[in-house]
C-alpha cells in the first residue's frame, strides 16, 4: 500500500474489528490505513454503509451482495483507494443448513475491480474469526499486487 501510495478502509461484521487491529499492528500503518466501520448490526450496514435493506432482506447479511455493498460503502464513506469487508457466522449458534456456522463472505474493492468469495472455516468462534481475518488479509495482499501493477 505504501509503495503504491494507496489507502485502505475496512468494513467488518463477524470479526468485530480484528482485521483493523491486525492492520494497525504494522508500524507505519497510519500512512495507508484510514479507518473502518464495525457493522455488526444490520442497521449499521444499511444506515452507515448504505447497504440497501432489500439486499439484506433478500440475500441475507452473510452474502456476496452484502459484502460487496459493505466494501463499496466504506470505501466511499472514508474515501480510500481500496476497501475490504467481511460478514459471517462465527458461532456457536446462528447457522442454518444453507449457511452453517463458519460460513464467511469476504470482499476486496479497488480502483479497477472487485473480488468476493465465500469460505467455510471449521472451529470454535475465535478460531473462525481469526481464520477469516487471516484469509481476508491474504486475499487483500494478492489483490493489491495485481491492482497496482
Amino acid at each position: 500500500m505504501l509503495k503504491a501510495g494507496k489507502t485502505l478502509s475496512t468494513a467488518e461484521s463477524c470479526t468485530g474489528g480484528l482485521v483493523g487491529m491486525m492492520l494497525t499492528s504494522v508500524p507505519g500503518s497510519s500512512r495507508w490505513f484510514k479507518g473502518g466501520v464495525i457493522a455488526y448490526s444490520n442497521a449499521v450496514k444499511t444506515d452507515i454503509l448504505n447497504v440497501p435493506f432489500s439486499v439484506i432482506e433478500e440475500d441475507g447479511a452473510v452474502s456476496e451482495e452484502t459484502v460487496l455493498a459493505m466494501a463499496a460503502g466504506v470505501r466511499k464513506l472514508i474515501g480510500t483507494d481500496f476497501s475490504v469487508s467481511i460478514s459471517g457466522i462465527a458461532g456457536p449458534d446462528g447457522g442454518t443448513a444453507e449457511k452453517p456456522v463458519g460460513t464467511v463472505w469476504i470482499a476486496v474493492c479497488g480502483g479497477k475491480s472487485v473480488f468476493a468469495e465465500m469460505k467455510r472455516f471449521a472451529g470454535k468462534r475465535d478460531v473462525v474469526r481469526r481464520k477469516a481475518a487471516d484469509y481476508l488479509l491474504a486475499k487483500l495482499y494478492t489483490f493489491i499486487e495485481k491492482e497496482v501493477k
